[in-house]
This record gives C-alpha cells, sequence and structure tokens, in this order.
C-alpha cells in the first residue's frame, strides 16, 4: 500500500509511570490524594523523572530537583523510578491491545501506536476503537490518527489529543519534530513556529540548514514520506491433533499416541528455544466425550518422557478412571504455558550438568500424586521484618534460589516464634542489652549479649487515604545467652523517644 492509504492509532499516556505506581499500591486514579512524583537521580541532584495530574496542577513538572518541588509543594509524595517496571507494564498493554489488530507496537516509554487500517469498522469506526482502547489499558489517555506512526504520534502529543486527525498537522508546533533542543531553538529564532511554516519552505533549504533527519520527520508528519512501525509478533500457539481411522479402544494405545504428539511438540520448543510448564491432553471419544488431563512442571521442560510419566501420574490419581468407551478418534495436545529454555550442556561423562534435576522431578510428581497446594517451599519476600520476609507457595511456582544474594553479617534464629512471645526484662541502662528476662515464668541470667540490630517499621505499608502514612515503634534485637547457654533473640518493641514504656518480646531461638 501507499504511505498515504494506511491509517496508525497512537495512544500517549501523559502520566503513565506515576498511575503504574498507584494500581500496584491499590488506589485508583481519579481520587484526590496527595501529589504523587516518582524520582531519579541525575549526577548528584534528585530529579523527578515523572508527575501525576495532581502534581502538575500543583506546578511541578518533570526535570525538577526534588528539593525545589517539595518547597512548591510539602504535600508531594515520592516514589523511586522503575523504568524496567514502567516497560513490563507497557509490554503487558501492548499485548492487550493485540485484540484490536495484529500490527501493534510500543512507543517507549508512555505511549503505543496501532496500525487499524481495514480494522476500524469491526469495532464501530476509529473513535470508538479508539476509546475501547484506552478503557483496556486503564490509563489517562490521549488518542490521534494519521497516515503513518509519526504523524499519529505528534498529533497525540502535541496536538491536544482525542480526535485530532491528519489535517491538524499544519497547527502543531515545531516541537512535535523533537530535535534537539538547540535545533528547536534556531527554528523560533527564524520565526518558524508550526509545521505549517516549514511545509511552506522549500525542503532543499531546510535539509541544508537543519539536517536530513529534520526532513524527514518533517515530511512523516505531513503524510508524504511512510514511517513504518515494528510490531510485536505473537508467537503462534503450540497445539498439535493426531486424528485415527478406527478408534482406539486401549488407554495404552492413547498414550503412545500423546508420546508421539510430544515429541513433535518438543521438535517445534525447541526451534523456537522454548520448555513447556503447562501441558493439556485432550482424548476424545467416539461418542463425543472429552477427557481433558492437565501436568504443571516446576521447571520448562519439552522432554517427552518427563512429561508422560507425569500423565502416567495424573492418569493414577484420577478418581474417575479413564475409561475409552468405544474408543478414542482424535487427540489434542496443547502446551498453553511455555518459558524460555536454552539448549544445556551436558557433561563430559554424558550426565546431566544441574543436580537439582532430579529434585525437579519429584516435586513435580509429588505435586501430581498429592496436589500442589500440598506440596509447598519457603520462598523470600521483599520484606525486611524477619516474620514476613519469608512465605510458603506451591513448590512448582516458587523458585529454589529466589533468596537475595547478599552478605549476611548478623545471624537469624533457626526457629521464630509466631507471634513474638511477652518476657519481663531487666536492663542496666534504658537503651542497653538485658541483664536477665522472665520467660513462661523463669528467670533467665543473662551472661552474654550482642546487640542491638535496629530494624526500621515498615511505614510506608499502612494506608488511608494516600500512599504512605503512620509511624510505628522501631526494634532493637539482641541475641542472648543465658547461664545455661542456651541462646535467645530478643527485641525491644520501640525506642524510648517513641514510646515511654516500651516491651519486650522473645522472637526466636537460637539451635
Amino acid at each position: 500500500m501507499e504511505a498515504t492509504s494506511r491509517q496508525c492509532l497512537a495512544l500517549w499516556f501523559p502520566y503513565f509511570a506515576c498511575e503504574r505506581v498507584r494500581m500496584a499500591a491499590g488506589l485508583t486514579i481519579l481520587a484526590p490524594p496527595d501529589p504523587l512524583a516518582l524520582v531519579s537521580r541525575t549526577g548528584n541532584a534528585l530529579r523527578l523523572s515523572a508527575v501525576d495530574a495532581f502534581a502538575v496542577k500543583a506546578g511541578l513538572e518533570t526535570g525538577m530537583t526534588l528539593a525545589d518541588a517539595r518547597a512548591r509543594c510539602p504535600t508531594l509524595v515520592t516514589k523511586p523510578a522503575d523504568p524496567v517496571l514502567d516497560a513490563r507494564e507497557l509490554d503487558r498493554l501492548v499485548r492487550a491491545m493485540v485484540r484490536f489488530t495484529p500490527m501493534v507496537a510500543a512507543d517507549p516509554p508512555d505511549g503505543i501506536v496501532l496500525d487499524v487500517t481495514g480494522c476500524t469498522h469491526l469495532f464501530g469506526g476509529e473513535g470508538e476503537l479508539a476509546r475501547q482502547a484506552m478503557a483496556l489499558a486503564g490509563h489517562t489517555a490521549r488518542y490521534a490518527a494519521g497516515p503513518n506512526a509519526t504523524a499519529a504520534r505528534a498529533l497525540a502529543r502535541h496536538g491536544g489529543g482525542n480526535g485530532a486527525r491528519n489535517g491538524d498537522v499544519q497547527a502543531l508546533p515545531v516541537s512535535a519534530l523533537e530535535l534537539p533542543e538547540d535545533a528547536l531553538a534556531a527554528l523560533r529564532r527564524a520565526g518558524l513556529q508550526r509545521i505549517g511554516d516549514l511545509s511552506r519552505r522549500p525542503m532543499q533549504t531546510l535539509a541544508a540548514r537543519f539536517g536530513e533527519e529534520m526532513v524527514t520527520r518533517l515530511r512523516q508528519i505531513l503524510g508524504e514520506a511512510a514511517s513504518p512501525i515494528a510490531p510485536r509478533r505473537i508467537s503462534a500457539p503450540i497445539r498439535l491433533e493426531t486424528r485415527f481411522p478406527e478408534p482406539l479402544i486401549r488407554t495404552d494405545d492413547a498414550l503412545d499416541a500423546v508420546e508421539d504428539l510430544l515429541e513433535q511438540a518438543a521438535r517445534d520448543m525447541e526451534a523456537r528455544q522454548l520448555g513447556g510448564r503447562r501441558f493439556a491432553v485432550t482424548l476424545c471419544r467416539s461418542d463425543n466425550a472429552r477427557r481433558r488431563l492437565v501436568v504443571d512442571t516446576g521447571r520448562p521442560e519439552r522432554d517427552p518422557a518427563i512429561v508422560l510419566r507425569l500423565l502416567h501420574e495424573r492418569i493414577d490419581t484420577l478418581s474417575d478412571p479413564l475409561d475409552p468407551g468405544f474408543g478414542f478418534d482424535s487427540i489434542e495436545l496443547a502446551v498453553s504455558r511455555t518459558e524460555p529454555l536454552a539448549a544445556r550442556q551436558m557433561a563430559l561423562e554424558g550426565s546431566r550438568e544441574e543436580a537439582s534435576d532430579d529434585l525437579s522431578a519429584l516435586i513435580d510428581r509429588l505435586s501430581v500424586r498429592l496436589g500442589p497446594n500440598r506440596v509447598l517451599r519457603l520462598t523470600s519476600c521483599d520484606r525486611h521484618l524477619p516474620e514476613v520476609a519469608q512465605r510458603l507457595l506451591p513448590a512448582r511456582e516458587a523458585k529454589a534460589a529466589d533468596w537475595p544474594v547478599e552478605e549476611v553479617l548478623l545471624p537469624r534464629p533457626a526457629l521464630l516464634l509466631d507471634p513474638p512471645q511477652p518476657v519481663d526484662v531487666i536492663a542496666g541502662v534504658p537503651d542497653g542489652p538485658p541483664q536477665r528476662f522472665r520467660w513462661k515464668g523463669k528467670l533467665h541470667e543473662v551472661r552474654l549479649a550482642e546487640g542491638p540490630e535496629r530494624i526500621g517499621a515498615e511505614w510506608w505499608r499502612k494506608r488511608t487515604g494516600h500512599l504512605v502514612e503512620g509511624k510505628q515503634p522501631t526494634r532493637d534485637y539482641y541475641r542472648i545467652e543465658d547461664a545455661q547457654g542456651r541462646r535467645y533473640w530478643l527485641f525491644r518493641h520501640g525506642l524510648f523517644e517513641e514510646t515511654p514504656n516500651p516491651k519486650w518480646y522473645l522472637h526466636g531461638l537460637f539451635p
């Protein structure tokens, strides 16, 4: 097609990063909380990298130093910027937009471009498609249409948004060219304020004065040059089916056919460098009855023998035996969940490289036989309070090596008491370690004490109408050894400047 025959739709989310943070905190975008800004370090200064609509109303803008922003808006709430999470959220939106057109591309850091040529009539027109797309995204958005991605993007970001079309490009400011600031300043000094002012000048003169890149972008915005996009490619699902001229009346024969399908799927996944995490087999009987068997694996797999063994385990645990009836006339296999799986190097003697393979296989078999919620594994949490620093998850979902890799200078007890038990403590000085304590009516003389290890409260997790509010007492932990050689982990709940009479608790026991 010619460039002028295409139709592109650009979505711009002006408060994308801040709204992502609010959604993650469980707060609505439309609520009137304090202004929010995301902060990143630029050089030796902390600057605002993103602001929300409430911060804009308060007179804040990106690029301001954090000190200036707080002086202008004392109620400003700040969070650290996280470009990685922003990119993941944008990628999620791109995947969701595929329902409107297969030609969808991300426009980092806060936009999406859709090539909707020939698609708008399916959704009631261009405007209705844009409204559905913005509702699906859930973010504050502006949209515009143009003959190519560059024109639509410029209209959405610099043309006032929502409904702007290619006919409005003449009124766009020269900042829509997104040139360096010195080039934009030179254009303004020459009296060229709008795209229409540039369109009436000879292109050769503009190229000689401001460079060929500027002329190319100008022609793309005017619709005179193509601006192709790199759409996100959706991989074809891994689904296989086999039909039989005569129904299979033996379950073993059906499982042999399943093994053939697994081998075909393994070749397909190997070519894509993928491994399956969920395999679904559907056995279709000649009387239209269907039996579906689903097995999950704790790690990406494409070995047919491993998946077939799990299917045997699943069949053995069925309360209703797998009855072929008058026979199975077709079998379907779907790998509904995949993850990247590169080829692994074998050892010189031909053995497997990773010793965790046997453990992963055992976890898979036990999870299939007993149920996924009965085989659990401890996994770490991004929390620094000891009682919430870990949690139990199904072993197939939890990762064996996801504990934070950091130098632990202070030991932790192997046994934590839930909840911590109150104790009566006598200390030599108010902020000092205990000299003796009473637990369960028994007095313990302290022989050795080490500490304190100070752990602050998670004040940001107390939510009211704002992102963060509230303050809880600080904990001072001590490692204690009594006269009999038994070791304990005690903490004082609160500093004396926080509470007049802080209490003591026994939180753990050392072996």
